[in-house]
């Protein structure tokens, strides 16, 4: 599928990768953020120099699951935009 399919399915709920990714199990995921708010933990407090338990809001935003099994805040490339080879997983 296209990214525009890709990206609707992601605001569905689905996972997401695309068959040519090298990684195995590498997959998007739409992480809906905290509108309303959470309180932020300590690292968070350190990277922005708010205090910690502080109540801040988070938007949406994609969000991959490395080839090392971790996850990172993701931005599409263009390549990323451009390609068919959008899969569900």
């Amino acid at each position: 599928m296209d990214f525009s399919a890709a990206l609707h399915r992601l605001k569905l709920g689905k996972r997401l990768s695309r068959e040519g990714w090298n990684g195995n199990d590498m997959f998007v995921v739409h992480q809906a953020g905290y509108p309303d708010g959470i309180p932020i933990n300590a690292n968070t407090a350190r990277a922005t120099g708010i205090e910690p338990g502080t109540v801040c809001a988070f938007r949406p935003y994609l969000m991959m699951r490395t080839a090392q099994g971790d996850f990172v805040p993701w931005v599409a490339s263009q390549t990323d935009l451009l390609a068919d080879d959008w899969i569900a997983v």
